[in-house]
C-alpha cells in the first residue's frame, strides 16, 4: 500500500504544527514520540522533513540553509517550496548533535527495511551539512541501522534505533568524510533513481512517497 492523503490534518508531535494526515503519518508521529520519550533524544534536536536534493540545488535553496536550534519549524514545507520536492527526497526525522550537526537520519519505509537501505545511505551521504554518519530505516516493526561510510549494517530490529547516550559514540566510530564531486554525482543518480521508481510505481497523482 502506498501513501495517500486522507484529506485531513493532524498535529505534528515535534513542531506543534498541522501536517497532512496520510495513511502513514500516524506511524511517523509514533516514531518521533519513540525517539523522544523512550530513546531520550531532545525534542528540539529531532528535526522532521528535511529535503535532500539529488539534482543541483539552486542558490538559497531551503535544503542547504543552516539548521537553527531556535527554529525547529524551519524545515517545514510551504507553498513557495512545494515545487522543490520534485528533485529531492524528504528525510522523515534527523537526529542532531548539540551544535546542529546531523548524526543519524531516520527514514520510515512502507516495506522491508533492507529494500530501502541503499537509497537511505545515498540520502545520508548527500545530507545538507553532512554527510550524516548513520541512517536508520524502519517500518516501526523492524529496523536497520546502517553506517553511511560503507553501508555496513550495525544493528537489526527496533532495538537498533540508537538511544541518545549511544548516538555520539556510534557516529564517532563510523565517520563519513565529505564526498568528492564524482561521488556526489553518483549518489545523486542513485537517490534520484530510487525516488523516481517509488513515485512512478503507483502514479504521482496519489503517491506521496
Amino acid at each position: 500500500m502506498h501513501e495517500v492523503s486522507l484529506g485531513a490534518t493532524l498535529r505534528d508531535y515535534l513542531t506543534g504544527q498541522d501536517v497532512d494526515h496520510t495513511t502513514y503519518e500516524d506511524l511517523r508521529q509514533a516514531l518521533a514520540r519513540l525517539l523522544v520519550e523512550e530513546l531520550g533524544h531532545p525534542r528540539e534536536l529531532v528535526e522532521p522533513r528535511v529535503r535532500v536534493r539529488f539534482d543541483a540545488p539552486p542558490a538559497g535553496d531551503v535544503a542547504s540553509s543552516p539548521f537553527s536550534l531556535s527554529s525547529p519549524e524551519a524545515s517545514q514545507p510551504s507553498e513557495s517550496t512545494a515545487d522543490a520536492d520534485e528533485g529531492c527526497r524528504v528525510v522523515d526525522l534527523t537526529l542532531r548533535d548539540d551544535d546542529g550537526a546531523p548524526l543519524c537520519l531516520v527514514l520510515f519505509c512502507p516495506g522491508a527495511p533492507g529494500t530501502y537501505a541503499r537509497e537511505s545511505v545515498a540520502a545520508a551521504r548527500l545530507f545538507p551539512g553532512g554527510p550524516a554518519p548513520l541512517v536508520a530505516v524502519t517500518d516501526t516493526r523492524d529496523a536497520l541501522l546502517v553506517a553511511a561510510v560503507d553501508g555496513a549494517v550495525l544493528g537489526e530490529g527496533m532495538r537498533a534505533l540508537p538511544q541518545r547516550d549511544d548516538l555520539r559514540r556510534l557516529a564517532a566510530e563510523h565517520p563519513c568524510p565529505p564526498l568528492t564531486p564524482e561521488r556526489v554525482a553518483g549518489e545523486r543518480r542513485i537517490l534520484g533513481a530510487y525516488t523516481a521508481f517509488l513515485k512512478r510505481c503507483c502514479g504521482e497523482d496519489v503517491c506521496l512517497l
